[in-house]
């Protein structure tokens, strides 16, 4: 019998292969070469299922997650709860939370931005994100590179994972509207358990990319000061055209 799911059901099985603890490496990094003190009090924004939140507390961070998700954030707390970490996950939107702490660094991993499509919304998460910070606080995210999306525009991509008897197929069919710097991303995924059809969904994700002189203009404007512009996991790359994420360092003045 076929059943409805969602996203959240199969998220961490679809990502098992993305390799958090090397993300959690260059984001150490980026630590090192730019913070002007210590980092120990870290916001993970677009939280998820805590694939970063994780690894971070693992090395001895205090990490707070939020996500807009409640769902996303209801596993977090099971997995936080099972691992026995002390992280505090919040269901909360990037342009409007309240959090009573003020954090060294905040993390929007994983194109997390990129779900704001409105230039006017980006530039109210970038505000309340400044807020949050403290004095000198780092600013890390990544996002899609408009110079690459562009050069070549995305194609359809087939994923298959599979873990145990579990097995997900998951089809990627983008659409580009170039006018609006967006990409509307059709998934159809169908699950399979022991060979027989667990549940099948579709979901539309739009993701806005940016540029990099463009996403430059909103940090400054929202009173970052920008750091870095480098490709995803290379801190010492150039991006261009080639360059599909990129990543960009920030500073609260």
């Amino acid at each position: 019998m076929v059943f409805e799911l969602g996203l959240t059901e199969v998220y961490d099985l679809i990502y098992q292969d993305k390799d958090y603890e090397g993300e959690t490496d260059f984001v150490e990094g980026l630590f090192r070469n730019y913070a002007k003190g210590p980092v120990v009090k870290i916001l993970d924004g677009g939280c998820g299922t805590g694939g970063h939140a994780f690894p971070l507390a693992g090395r001895g961070y205090q990490v707070t997650g939020i996500d807009a998700s409640g769902e996303m954030v209801r596993l977090a707390r099971d997995k936080a709860s099972k691992a026995g970490l002390d992280i505090g996950f919040h269901t909360a939107d990037l342009r409007q939370f309240d959090l009573i702490d003020k954090f060294d660094a905040c993390l929007c991993m994983f194109s997390v931005l990129g779900y704001i499509t409105d230039t006017g919304e980006v530039l109210k998460a970038l505000q309340q994100i400044r807020n949050c910070l403290k004095e000198d606080g780092l600013f890390i995210f990544d996002c899609w590179n408009g110079l690459a999306v562009m050069r070549a525009f995305p194609s359809e991509r087939v994923k298959i994972l599979q873990n145990g008897t579990k097995k997900v197929i998951r089809v990627a069919t983008p659409e580009v509207d170039a006018f609006n710097h967006i990409c509307h991303v059709n998934y159809q995924l169908v699950v399979y358990g022991d060979n027989t059809i667990l549940g099948e969904f579709k979901e539309r994700h739009t993701v806005r990319y940016f540029f990099p002189q463009e996403v430059v203009h909103y940090l400054k404007d929202a009173d970052f000061e920008v750091l870095s512009v480098c490709p995803f996991l290379s801190p010492d790359g150039l991006v261009d055209e080639n360059v599909w994420n990129m990543t960009i360092v920030s500073r609260k003045k």
